[in-house]
């Protein structure tokens, strides 16, 4: 099980641990327990998630993830495969360039190359509430070329000289997330080269002043799937000591103050304590309601579950924790709804689950219907189980609109993708193949930079139908 599916199932599926709960210590009774149980449960599980992640990228050097240290640069030099196991739900057209920012000494500065009219890219900043709270690229700031700075929660000052803004996280660690567009195999090269062109930077270095004194070094608890389920709470002490309560969170103090009279609190020692069978009945009754509003999210169109709202930064999302982490569970660091929309497909036309093992389906774009971009689409299968890209014969994770020029259209000029797990004998059915899994289901459709007409909802994907 990889980290980040740790945490989603440590709070999904909660083991039985007696704790010796001293209830007269807080004063506070067992349903008051279980109930901030259940508010740390949704407030924690997509910073957990996050945790998970910076882990193996950033932390856990040896490990099968791990990419580079903080505040160094790293470019996948390809777009991800079944291989890439760290994120739920991976975007497959854009080659990734990400930066794990520790902010805690100073900004860090990004700089981006001139990149082609033509060619999409995007940076979106995260913090490690999982709130969006910046992008730089094509539709944010243009495709020209410009420099930005990435300041921790209690920076302050005027924007430095050089700098085309200054982007303020919410937390003292953030990631940088890089998308640059890959139009086809043989325009990998162009993109390897714009990422070559991507920088990170402390401050310091970019104005070539003296540095700050360094941070103090951090002695990062490792993730074990048994100390996840009995101690989810001791993590969520330790990443609160990196998101303090200030500026446009300062009216999570309260809750922050209910969380500490069960002894989360931030940087509480780790491991902390067994849970109650209270806080064991508050994550369960959390995790209930978090999946509840995972298969309720957006609405319902064509057998495809669209939303739109259900990323972005604090100000726009507020204090609704739950569909922050049902969000997570969705597909952790998806864009805001103006960057890229995200039709989810679990089920067929007439509402049924979608299973490889089972049936053939098509998806039909009638002529003159694509999905309207001022981008690109795609849409790409994954794994119903795992929500990860799927080992096929052909390699072939997704279909998009740069492959228009290869895929075979029908005489009235319609679009027809042909989903399925065994290979189709018929050559243009090959051509418009998506490979599915031996099994149940799952996939995205990516709209990216949509048009009005998308987000508007004047038009919507056409449904995935069975072959009968």
């Amino acid at each position: 099980m990889t980290k980040i599916g740790i945490f989603a199932g440590a709070f999904a599926s909660v083991a039985i641990v007696h704790g010796a709960a001293v209830f007269a210590e807080s004063g506070l009774t067992a349903d008051e327990i279980s109930e901030i149980a259940k508010d740390a449960t949704t407030y924690a599980l997509p910073m957990l998630m996050n945790y998970g992640i910076m882990y193996e990228y950033a932390v856990d050097v040896g490990g099968k993830q791990y990419k580079a240290p903080f505040n160094s640069l790293y470019s996948e030099a390809n777009v991800f495969t079944y291989k890439d196991r760290a994120v739920v739900t991976p975007n497959s057209d854009t080659p990734y360039s990400f930066v794990w920012m520790d902010l805690r000494a100073e900004p860090m500065v990004l700089c981006v190359p001139e990149v082609e009219k033509s060619r999409y890219y995007s940076v979106q900043l995260i913090s490690q509430y999982t709130y969006n709270f910046g992008y730089i690229g094509s539709r944010s700031t243009g495709n020209e070329a410009g420099c930005y700075a990435v300041a921790g929660p209690e920076w302050s000052g005027d924007t430095p000289k050089g700098i085309e803004k200054v982007f303020q996280s919410g937390t003292q660690f953030a990631l940088g997330l890089f998308r640059t567009q890959l139009f086809a195999a043989s325009d990998i090269d162009k993109v390897r080269a714009i990422q070559a062109k991507y920088s990170a930077q402390p401050l310091s270095k970019f104005l070539g002043t003296d540095a700050p004194t360094a941070p103090t070094a951090i002695d990062w608890p490792k993730i074990d799937k048994d100390l996840a389920k009995h101690d989810p709470f001791g993590y969520l002490s330790f990443l609160l000591q990196f998101a303090p309560a200030v500026g446009i969170f300062e009216d999570e103090k309260p809750l922050r103050a209910k969380f500490a009279s069960v002894g989360i609190e931030p940087a509480a020692p780790f491991p902390s304590k067994p849970l109650t069978d209270e806080e064991i009945a508050g994550m369960k009754a959390a995790a209930a309601e978090v999946q509840k509003e995972v298969a309720s999210l957006g609405k319902l169109v064509n057998g495809w579950q669209i939303s739109e709202g259900l990323f972005g930064d604090r100000k726009m999302m507020g204090d609704n924790y739950t569909l922050r982490a049902a969000a997570a569970v969705a597909g952790i660091y998806g864009n805001d709804s103006v960057e890229a929309l995200y039709p989810l497909a679990k089920q067929d036309a007439d509402g049924k689950p979608l299973d490889g093992s089972t049936g053939k389906y098509t998806l039909t774009f009638p002529a003159g219907e694509l999905p309207p971009v001022n981008a690109f689409w795609s849409v790409t299968m994954y794994d119903g189980k795992t929500q990860l890209l799927i080992e096929n014969p052909i390699g072939r994770y997704l279909i998009n609109s740069p492959m228009l020029p290869d895929l075979k259209t029908g005489q009235d000029g319609s679009l027809t993708l042909y989903i399925q797990h065994d290979e189709p004998s018929d050559p243009d059915q090959k051509a418009n193949w998506l490979p599915a899994p031996d099994g149940p289901i799952y996939m995205v459709m990516r709209l990216y930079w949509p048009k009005k007409e998308a987000l508007s909802g004047t038009w919507s994907p056409p449904a995935v139908t069975k072959v009968q």
